[in-house]
């Protein structure tokens, strides 16, 4: 298009350069039409040369709407980040003690107190990272002294924490507990477990399991 403008600039250009070949004689009509064609040269040049400033505004708008857009999405990603809220509170909630076992097993704290965002399931005592960040967790138990008291916390297969009190034939109750921030991926799964020939006491809320997202990754 831009070529075809320029191109018929230069050849009306040149039927005027042809037409003046230094003679003064011609007809009123000659001089009318010698005196037009340079004005229609001025207006294609005129014309090429918008046609150019417009297309670097078109190009300047389609640059400025994609950094629009990558604007919105990123506000929307800190919005969703604002509003996940992740935190759990749970007890075992049964009638006199968990445990001893012959094997480790998983602890299912049944008593729900709070649970925010539905990542603890109280059925399966596992905690599920909903999204990616940084969390903490704790664990508290509470114990006689006829048997050990032992609990494992682990993070997918991983052993992370422990909580223990060995046995005592002059102490009757034990308490222990422990703290950790972890990076969950989504889908990680954290859990506490009853070690083998451990045991610890369920009811009066004593023996706790908690956690919540402080960090969004």
């Amino acid at each position: 298009m831009h070529f075809f403008s320029f191109s018929f600039a230069l050849l009306f250009c040149g039927l005027v350069l042809a037409q003046d070949d230094g003679s003064t004689a011609g007809t009123e009509g000659n001089i009318e039409v010698q005196s037009c064609f340079p004005d229609m040269c001025d207006l294609l040049k005129e014309f090429g040369a918008m046609t150019e400033k417009l297309k670097a505004m078109e190009t300047r708008l389609k640059d400025s709407e994609i950094r629009l857009n990558i604007s919105e999405k990123q506000i929307l990603e800190l919005r969703n980040k604002e509003r996940t809220n992740v935190m759990f509170s749970a007890v075992v909630g049964t009638a006199g003690t968990l445990g001893p076992f012959d094997t480790d097993t998983t602890v299912i704290y049944k008593t729900v107190i709070t649970n925010i965002g539905n990542a603890y399931n109280q059925y399966t005592g596992v905690f599920v990272a909903p999204v990616a960040g940084v969390y903490y967790f704790t664990i508290f138990s509470h114990a006689g002294g006829a048997h050990p008291a032992t609990l494992y916390l682990f993070k997918n297969n991983e052993h992370i924490i422990t909580t223990q009190d060995h046995q005592s034939d002059y102490d009757t109750a034990d308490n222990g507990g422990n703290a950790v921030f972890l990076q969950l991926q989504q889908g990680d799964q954290v859990y506490v477990r009853l070690a083998e020939n451990c045991h610890i006491w369920g009811y009066n809320q004593h023996t706790t399991f908690s956690g919540f997202l402080v960090s969004q990754m």
